[in-house]
């Protein structure tokens, strides 16, 4: 007989002399390397005391021993009151505001008593601080002082949180009360 296989070669009629396909062979390896590795894997689960259709037990977290760390530092001591603190200000972002409220609420400290007696702070905006004072002298006794004042706040609340130092007079008295105002000429056209 006379004709070509797939393969090129003669073809013969007798198959037991006939090689064996490749695939045939992948097929009985890739099965037997599969029930022997089912094999292993029912004798380890046996070992273990599991019966096919059981839940594995639960995993148990292995106890690790003590650690004492002795004199040194560690982030598991106890630590202060004020570092802990420190560190809550910083994260949240607070650190300038409270800041700013130290110097409020501390003026006497940083300008003393006797100046702290003719002024006080009013407001604090964007490290902007507004100083009123009792009486225009003192204003203006307080402008020459500004600098003074900066470097006081600063030593006391920290670099940068006050920039600037405003001072204000008193403030005038106002004749308006009320919600409602007439205009014109007001109570001081009688006064002369």
């Amino acid at each position: 007989m006379t004709g070509g296989s797939p393969r090129g070669g003669p073809v013969d009629d007798d198959p037991s002399t006939t090689p064996p396909v490749a695939s045939d062979l992948d097929d009985d390896v890739l099965a037997q390397a599969a029930a022997s590795a089912l094999a292993r894997a029912r004798e380890a689960a046996r070992a273990k005391g599991l019966r096919p259709g059981s839940r594995p037990a639960p995993r148990r977290r292995r106890r690790t021993e003590a650690v004492f760390t002795g004199s040194a530092d560690d982030a598991r001591d106890p630590q202060a009151l004020g570092d802990q603190l420190d560190r809550l200000l910083l994260d949240r972002g607070w650190k300038v505001d409270v800041a700013a409220g130290s110097v409020m609420g501390r003026w006497e400290v940083i300008v003393g008593l006797d100046v702290a007696r003719h002024c006080r702070p009013v407001t604090f905006e964007d490290g902007v601080l507004t100083v009123r004072a009792d009486s225009t002298a003192w204003a203006t006794q307080l402008r020459h002082m500004v600098p003074t004042i900066l470097g006081r706040c600063e030593a006391e609340a920290g670099p940068g949180v006050v920039t600037e130092v405003r001072i204000t007079g008193p403030a005038a008295p106002s004749w308006s009360r009320g919600p409602r105002r007439a205009r014109g000429q007001g109570p001081r056209d009688t006064y002369g």
